[in-house]
């Protein structure tokens, strides 16, 4: 894709794919909030909008656009439908110099979408097997929510797409069960590794010392290994999952939404992609 379009990214070069993930991110969790989405329907959103922009080159859309209609498409799809209106002009109160109030324009957005994902619109997600192994793991409530945490945020990777969501679910809970007894969750642990220069592979640095977890734990952690070791779910397939999610929070702290911003009005604007 970006062989066909090499003049169109030198003439408009962006910040690098993981900051660009992470900025959508952030206005697709605003406009969420403003129309009371749920988390399901926001996770089914960035898939799309991931499935949408590894087919079509982002120079030629608006993105902001992309986002609405990616969230509108994903309420209808996870059963929480929000009044095509009432989407248009949240998104324009939040984003007024790049959506206008012609709704039409997000139905063909809408149909784009549907085309470049060739009508595969069901996506499923790891929540649905946190939520099974919960109890099958003994799994205390702070627990699962760091583990449902870790699966919000793998979101902002490419995960979604290579990674089948059970095996989403059994790392999260595989980093989750470790970190919980540090009362610093995962993103503390992972940003003090980066900011001593640490890679990012899983090391012992990064993990709660085994002394600092009581003997109960370490029986629940010891349980999760076996579980693991006699499962059907490839342990290499883990650690790899791992080590991207590890790697996210290692530039976690970065702040480019400024940039973001900048470059993509520059673009929208210049090529008229704002009407």
């Amino acid at each position: 894709m970006e062989e066909e379009d090499s003049t169109l990214i030198q003439q408009y070069p962006l910040p690098e794919r993981r900051h660009m993930s992470f900025f959508f991110n952030s206005q697709l969790a605003k406009l969420g909030k403003r129309m009371n989405v749920r988390q399901q329907a926001l996770a089914t959103a960035q898939v799309y909008i991931k499935r949408f922009y590894s087919k079509v080159e982002i120079r030629r859309t608006n993105p902001y656009l992309v986002l609405t209609t990616a969230l509108y498409l994903a309420c209808k799809m996870e059963e929480c439908p929000q009044h095509i209106r009432v989407v248009v002009s949240e998104a324009r109160q939040l984003w007024p110099d790049f959506i206008i109030t012609d709704v039409s324009k997000l139905g063909e957005c809408e149909f784009y979408l549907i085309s470049e994902m060739n009508s595969q619109l069901i996506i499923h997600h790891p929540y649905r097997t946190l939520h099974e192994l919960q109890k099958t793991l003994n799994m205390a409530v702070e627990e699962t929510q760091l583990a449902w945490s870790i699966i919000n945020d793998h979101y902002l990777t490419d995960l979604p797409l290579l990674v089948p969501p059970h095996v989403v679910a059994v790392t999260a809970i595989f980093l989750a069960l470790p970190l919980k007894p540090a009362h610093a969750g995962l993103q503390a642990a992972m940003t003090n590794q980066a900011s001593q220069g640490g890679s990012s592979q899983v090391s012992k640095e990064a993990l709660p010392s085994v002394s600092g977890i009581s003997q109960a734990h370490q029986k629940k952690v010891q349980n999760m290994v076996n579980w693991l070791a006699e499962g059907e779910i490839g342990i290499q397939a883990v650690i790899e999952c791992s080590q991207e999610i590890i790697s996210l929070y290692e530039v976690w702290n970065v702040s480019v939404e400024k940039d973001c911003k900048e470059q993509i009005s520059r673009f929208v604007k210049a090529r008229g992609l704002d009407k």
